[in-house]
């Protein structure tokens, strides 16, 4: 009896849902794309689109927003170099501009003794002239950086209070060596004959070297947009920021990977070193010292470790000081900390950020 009952007895399976019927993804399906952040990119547009009522005059709106994204592009360049190296190697570098003076006073050794050749009115000789100037500015900078990295940098890795200590202690060094090598004064840069004057764009003014900055501005982001975003070397720096170990148990030696990074971003520096002490027509030791608290005022807005947050950064800065300069002069003085404080209270972790630590 007991076995009938027991045989009689069906057992009853769970409820299938609709979401167990429906047919597994393969393997090889594309993950969901990202979800893009634009606001950050409008706001360089919207700000020179809202500056063209204020100031009134179409001219002299034209002018101002070319110099603002000239002057914008120098300073990303010099902070890119900053931001790569934080951003990847978790590196404190508070001695970033003594690179930027070592690139212009390096630049100098091509400049002066072919002196000659930039007064020739040749557009092709004073580029050539000046291409050769800015290679070995990089060129010198990138050796100073691994030098740098591997005597000074490398002992202090993951110990941010010391990195800042001797990081300042070596841009204070780089100064004096740098009085003493090419003397404490001041050196006199005038620009190559072609690049002085202006271009007329209508009824607008335009400096020439200032299309010249903003054309090489924005290669340098392209080249760095692509490399760090659609190349092996750029996976694989990204792969190391994420999980050394594990990149370097692939048999790639990651270490090598960042002591290349840290001169690359050391050569950014002298390439904006170069173009800043064109700008000025000027050069000083401590200028470098002087760039810093742009640079790192850059750094924040755009956000630690992000090289399209820097650049926008650096044009909304730039921006925003002539456009100031122009229209309220005592308030240009405060721009750049206005600007920082509003940012960093809509977003405060700067417009895009990297950093996962």
């Amino acid at each position: 009896m007991m076995n009938t009952e027991t045989n009689n007895v069906t057992t009853k399976s769970p409820p299938v849902s609709a979401a167990t019927m429906l047919p597994a993804a393969p393997a090889d399906a594309p993950l969901p794309a990202a979800r893009r952040d634009l606001a950050p990119l409008l706001l360089v547009p919207a700000l020179i689109l809202l500056m063209l009522p204020a100031v009134g005059s179409f001219p002299t709106w034209v002018t101002l927003t070319v110099a603002g994204l000239a002057m914008g592009m120098m300073i990303f360049i010099m902070a890119s170099g900053l931001t790569l190296v934080f951003g990847l190697m978790d590196v404190l570098n508070f001695g970033h501009g003594a690179f930027v003076s070592v690139g212009a006073y390096a630049a100098t050794m091509v400049l002066i003794p072919m002196r000659g050749w930039l007064e020739a009115d040749a557009l092709l000789l004073n580029l050539g002239v000046l291409g050769l100037a800015i290679a070995v500015a990089m060129l010198s900078t990138a050796l100073l950086g691994w030098a740098f990295e591997r005597i000074v940098i490398a002992p202090v890795y993951g110990q941010h209070l010391k990195q800042i200590l001797i990081t300042m202690g070596g841009m204070i060094v780089a100064e004096q060596s740098i009085n003493v090598i090419w003397g404490a004064e001041q050196i006199p840069l005038p620009l190559p004959a072609s690049l002085r004057g202006a271009v007329l764009l209508g009824d607008a003014a335009v400096e020439k070297y200032r299309l010249v900055a903003v054309v090489i501005g924005l290669v340098v982001f392209a080249g760095m947009f692509l490399v760090l975003n659609r190349s092996k070397i750029g996976l694989l720096i990204r792969a190391g920021v994420e999980n050394r170990e594990m990149v370097e148990a692939m048999g790639y030696r990651i270490r090598r990977l960042f002591v290349a990074v840290f001169a690359a971003g050391s050569a950014l520096a002298g390439l904006g070193g170069v173009l800043w002490g064109l700008y000025k027509e000027t050069l000083n030791a401590a200028m470098g010292g002087e760039m810093m608290v742009m640079i790192f005022i850059v750094v924040i807005i755009g956000g630690l470790g992000s090289v399209g947050g820097c650049f926008i950064g650096a044009l909304l800065m730039a921006l925003v000081a002539n456009y100031a300069g122009f229209l309220l002069p005592k308030f240009a003085l405060v721009s750049n900390i206005a600007l920082m404080i509003a940012i960093l209270l809509w977003r405060p972790a700067g417009l895009y950020s990297n950093l996962r630590r």
